[in-house]
C-alpha cells in the first residue's frame, strides 16, 4: 500500500544506552521484546557498520517505556536512535540522507524519528516532508492490553481513495485514519476507546497508526489530565498516559546522544 499519513512526535520514550564493546550486544528490560538479532535495535546497528565498513561492536542497553504492537513507532523509534547513537560512539561522519537511505532499510517508520516533530510520509512511509509544528497540544494514549498486529489490520483494509492534501488549514492534521474500519473490526474495543475519549472533550480520537493505541488531541496538557481523569469505559487493563506533542527541536534534544554523567 502506498501511504499519506502525518507523524506527530510525543512526550513517550525508551531509553537506550550504548557503550564501547568487543561485541555487539543487547540487553532488554522487558521480557516480551525480543533481544535477539531480528529486534530493530540490533539490525539497525549492523546496517550501520555495513555502510560505514566497520565492525559491529557495542553494548546496548534498551529500556522499553513505548508498548510493542501499540502503533505508536516504538520500535522505529528505537532503531533511529540507535543509528545515531551509534554514529557518535563510533565516530562516524555520514551525512543525515545517508543516514535515512540505510533508516528507510528498517522500517517505513524509522526516517521519522530522524527527524521529529510534525513530518508527512509517503511512499512506505520513508519519504518525509517536514510540517510547520503544531502548537503545544496535550495528548491523551489510551493502549490496551492487546496488541494488534499490523499485516492482519492491512489485510482488512479497504479505505477509499485519498483525495486531500496531509494537512488542512493551520497545519492540522485531518481527522481520518483508513485504518480504523479494519482495526475496529478485528478488535470492537477500539471504537468504544474512541467513543469514551470524544465523551471525554478530545478535539479528534483516533487510532495511532495500525492501533492498538488511540489518541485523544486536546488544546494542553491540562486540561488532557483532566479528560484522562473523567475516562469511562475503557478495556480492562487498559494503560492512560498523558503526553505532550514535541517540536521538531524538542524531538531531536531528546533523540540525540547524551553522554551518562
Amino acid at each position: 500500500h502506498e501511504l499519506d499519513t502525518v507523524f506527530q512526535a510525543v512526550g513517550l520514550a525508551d531509553r537506550l544506552s550504548f557503550e564501547t564493546s568487543d561485541a555487539l550486544t543487547l540487553e532488554v528490560d522487558d521480557p516480551s521484546v525480543p533481544s535477539g538479532p531480528e529486534n530493530l535495535v540490533l539490525r539497525a546497528a549492523r546496517a550501520l557498520a555495513e555502510a560505514a565498513g566497520t565492525r559491529a561492536r557495542a553494548a546496548i542497553t534498551l529500556e522499553k517505556r513505548i508498548p510493542a504492537g501499540g502503533g505508536l513507532g516504538g520500535g522505529s523509534s528505537d532503531a533511529a536512535v540507535t543509528l545515531l547513537g551509534l554514529s557518535a560512539l563510533w565516530g562516524l561522519d555520514l551525512p543525515g540522507e545517508r543516514l535515512a537511505e540505510i533508516a528507510a532499510t528498517l522500517g517505513s517508520d524509522v526516517p521519522f524519528f530522524l527527524f521529529g516533530g510534525t513530518a508527512r510520509g509517503r511512499g512506505r512511509g520513508e519519504r518525509i516532508e517536514p510540517l510547520a509544528d503544531l502548537p503545544p497540544r496535550g495528548v491523551v494514549l489510551v493502549m490496551p492490553p492487546f496488541p494488534a498486529a499490523t499485516p492482519d489490520v492491512f489485510r482488512r483494509l479497504a479505505a477509499p481513495p485519498w483525495d486531500g492534501g496531509a494537512a488542512g488549514p493551520g497545519g492540522e492534521v485531518p481527522d481520518r485514519n483508513d485504518l480504523e474500519p479494519a482495526a475496529e473490526a478485528l478488535f470492537p474495543q477500539l471504537r468504544a476507546v474512541r467513543e469514551a475519549l470524544s465523551a471525554a472533550g478530545a478535539d479528534r480520537a483516533r487510532l495511532s497508526g495500525s492501533g492498538s493505541t488511540v489518541f485523544g488531541l486536546f488544546a494542553d496538557p491540562g486540561s488532557a489530565a483532566d479528560a484522562a481523569r473523567r475516562l469511562e469505559g475503557l478495556p480492562a487493563g487498559s494503560a492512560v498516559r498523558v503526553v505532550p506533542t514535541w517540536t521538531r527541536e524538542e524531538s531531536r534534544s531528546r533523540s540525540g546522544p547524551r553522554r551518562a554523567g
